[in-house]
């Protein structure tokens, strides 16, 4: 077969690739997951308070919940709302519209027994970057709590999220597995005082960065009361705190922080209703200080009539 010499044959689909060639792929490939990795890291930054910690820290402020409920059951919305100023600024809206809690008949070793079930929501804004919404990983707990005396109640709370998976997932807002949540809670309630501290762990599990939905870190949170009523008017300081404890990928940088602030409460006797404000004094590797709005509305649905005197306590 002839060729014509003016012809240059080049063979780009057969010949193999050289070093230079494979080099220069890496460094691409490289750099894109780089990149990913670092929009990740924004949007993580940016649902940090619900991302890391399962339970957004600062929820139970307010709520004292060392204490038992009368037997009955119980409805609890929690919505709040964030800002942070970080570069670009986000907001993240938290609800929680259906806490429902049920206070058995039943005691166990001294302790009252509680069940209660959760589904929270949240809405993500990075601005003019993204803003998302969804579910979050539903959570089913139980609750033992004693009357210690002398106005001191305590209390261990073990719970169940279920994996999930949604439009929150590639933020690292939901989790694609199960986690476990254990709590201790203790709260002085007498002469109008609410003074509670409520120390919550979550565990997390090891996963792949690109993949949001598939990692967690372990996580340790610490709400904090001290409010007094005045008649059915309550007012009073609340803080909290948050901290990762581990790093679920190398090169994941560990979060952690503390907000104080104030609330305000009114008992409307079938409503109990508590407005919070607080912000953040110190923050690791957040982007910046968050400032969030919370409003805390307790509805008993049912109540047992006459309430068990050893359960008086009240939300």
């Amino acid at each position: 077969m002839a060729f014509n010499k003016n012809y240059k044959k080049v063979d780009t689909c057969l010949c193999l690739p050289t070093k230079e060639t494979k080099e220069r792929k890496m460094n691409v490939r490289n750099k894109i997951i780089a990149t990913t990795v670092g929009a990740l890291s924004l949007c993580g930054g940016a649902t940090a308070s619900i991302a890391r910690s399962e339970l957004i820290p600062g929820v139970s402020a307010g709520i004292p919940l060392g204490a038992p409920l009368p037997q009955g059951i119980y409805a609890v919305s929690l919505p709040s709302f964030g800002y942070r100023n970080s570069v670009p600024g986000q907001s993240v809206g938290a609800l929680m519209p259906a806490w429902m809690i049920w206070s058995t008949p039943w005691d166990v070793l001294g302790g009252h027994v509680m069940f209660d079930f959760a589904t929270p929501m949240a809405n993500v804004n990075i601005h003019d970057v993204l803003n998302k919404g969804g579910f979050l990983n539903p959570l089913v707990g139980a609750h033992l709590n004693w009357d210690l005396g002398g106005g001191f109640f305590g209390g261990f709370i073990a719970g169940v999220y279920f994996p999930l998976r949604d439009s929150l997932s590639s933020l690292g807002a939901t989790r694609n597995f199960a986690s476990f949540q254990g709590a201790a809670a203790l709260s002085y309630l007498a002469n109008g005082w609410n003074i509670s501290a409520t120390f919550i762990y979550g565990t997390g599990q090891n996963g792949n960065p690109l993949d949001a939905g598939s990692w967690g870190t372990n996580w340790i949170n610490v709400d904090l009361t001290a409010t007094h009523k005045f008649g059915k008017f309550e007012i009073g300081a609340v803080g909290f705190g948050s901290a990762d404890l581990d790093s679920p990928y190398r090169g994941y940088q560990q979060q952690s922080q503390f907000a104080v602030g104030g609330l305000v409460g009114y008992d409307f006797g079938s409503v109990n209703l508590q407005l919070k404000l607080t912000r953040d004094v110190a923050q690791t590797n957040y982007g910046g200080h968050e400032i969030r709005g919370w409003v805390n509305i307790i509805i008993p649905l049912w109540v047992a009539d006459p309430p068990p005197a050893a359960v008086a306590a009240k939300f």
